[in-house]
């Protein structure tokens, strides 16, 4: 037994020590880093650890929450006791109850190694050959807003009255930049990223060429005209729409008539071409985990296949509202806070075109490759967006000029029945949570331009 899970179940033995009928503990240590580098110089570094812990007790259908940073053995019983009496005052809740415990299988690879060998002096190179290799790509690349390299550590372990117990280590990193391009009296920005386990598995020089690319494509955009036509979404912005309907597909917003897609499962929604799941274990997934926030097992559970509503994410408090069982969907940000619903993974299935031949099945329409506000222009209820947009036109099935400061309109649900095909090549991207997905075909959207 390590440190951490020792101290997890000291917690949950202050806790049933201090009153509580029953108890949870999870406790956490993570250690991360961040690089920011402009003009060939280290702008910024600032690298923190921190640990906790986070008690959870119950008495009877009252809950109480209390969290802190003394893992000490007097420090501990403090946290859990202060847990129990936020208990004793709490209201009455029927639902409130520790989750049944169930066989944690392990999941290995989560953690790279070369985090932690890599100095920061190391870490600090790899961000400047991003920018040196943006500014060398492209004449018309003027200057590099800033490039940011962050990694992280974390060791998670969490213990329960009822048994529950489990341990594991993961940790990630990405890099991104944005390029400034200048040409034809306008600057352009272009953002190049990469995510990866540890620094090993990161391309500099590729994110460094992505942002310049980007940003050189935009040179000369105006507006498009106005009118309901294809649209093909770049996976930047598929995933940020996939974050969206991971969100509204979560219990919690469903079960508060918060989600456009409230009261309909097993419905027809999507066409064919559009699978999504939630797949906490995927070994690629950044967001993978044995178990989720409050120990339930990580799983890969199917939102929409077949063209149908197929499930909703559940904690354990959401499932025990309708007599169900939990889908392992239990986020934390840390220590410091109590679970809710989360997506964890979210994995769009690929599809058979390439991206030349979506581009073909396109016709004349238009590939955007970045939205703005997109969680401001989407009512959560009902699912309807208005959001500003820029992109490439489609013409006669290949890219032509750029566009900027136009919009796409329409609603989440109608736009799932519109995906008409996936590329086959998909990407890891960090917006919208952690999301997995090829670009998306969408057969007929509102653009509003000129």
């Amino acid at each position: 037994m390590t440190a951490l899970s020792a101290t997890a179940g000291r917690a949950v033995e202050a806790a049933l020590g201090a009153g509580a009928g029953a108890a949870e503990a999870y406790a956490s240590r993570d250690s991360g880093r961040e690089i920011r580098v402009h003009g060939g110089e280290v702008e910024s570094l600032t690298a923190a650890t921190q640990s906790g812990v986070g008690v959870r007790a119950w008495i009877g259908g009252r809950v109480g929450y209390a969290y802190g940073t003394d893992l000490s053995e007097g420090g501990v019983a403090v946290i859990a006791g202060r847990a129990a009496e936020a208990a004793a005052v709490a209201d009455e809740d029927e639902f409130a109850a520790p989750p049944r415990p169930a066989e944690i299988e392990a999941l290995p690879g989560l953690s790279d190694p070369s985090v932690a060998v890599w100095t920061t002096a190391r870490a600090a190179e790899l961000a400047l050959t991003v920018e040196r290799t943006a500014l060398a790509a492209d004449p018309r690349v003027v200057g590099v807003e800033q490039v940011v390299y962050a990694d992280s550590a974390e060791r998670v372990a969490i213990a329960s009255s009822t048994g529950l117990a489990g341990e594991y280590e993961s940790s990630d990193c990405f890099a991104y930049l944005q390029a400034l391009a200048e040409g034809e009296g306008a600057k352009e920005t272009g953002l190049g990223f990469g995510l990866a386990r540890g620094p090993d598995g990161l391309d500099p020089e590729a994110i460094g060429r992505e942002g310049a690319e980007r940003a050189t494509a935009m040179i000369g955009a105006g507006k498009p005209p106005s009118r309901s036509c294809p649209v093909l979404l770049d996976p930047t912005v598929a995933a940020s729409f996939a974050g969206l309907i991971g969100g509204a597909l979560g219990a919690n917003a469903v079960q508060r008539g918060r989600s456009p897609f409230a009261g309909r499962l097993g419905e027809e929604l999507a066409g064919p071409a559009l699978a999504l799941h939630d797949d906490g274990r995927d070994p690629d997934g950044p967001a993978s985990a044995p178990f989720d926030g409050e120990g339930v097992p990580r799983r890969r559970t199917a939102l929409i296949e077949g063209g149908r509503l197929r499930a909703y994410l559940y904690d354990t408090y959401t499932a025990n509202r309708e007599g169900g069982a939990s889908t392992g969907s239990a986020s934390r940000h840390s220590y410091r806070s109590q679970p809710t619903v989360a997506a964890s993974n979210l994995v769009v299935g690929v599809g058979s075109l390439s991206f030349a031949q979506l581009l073909a099945e396109a016709g004349d329409g238009v590939f955007v490759t970045d939205v703005a506000g997109l969680h401001s222009g989407v009512n959560p209820v009902t699912g309807v967006f208005s959001v500003g947009a820029s992109g490439r036109a489609i013409r006669a099935g290949e890219l032509a000029e750029p566009l900027r400061e136009f919009t796409i309109a329409g609603d989440l649900v109608a736009m799932l029945g519109a995906v008409t095909a996936a590329g086959a090549e998909a990407r890891w991207v960090p917006f919208g949570g952690s999301v997995r997905t090829p670009p998306l075909l969408i057969g007929a959207l509102a653009v509003s331009g000129a």
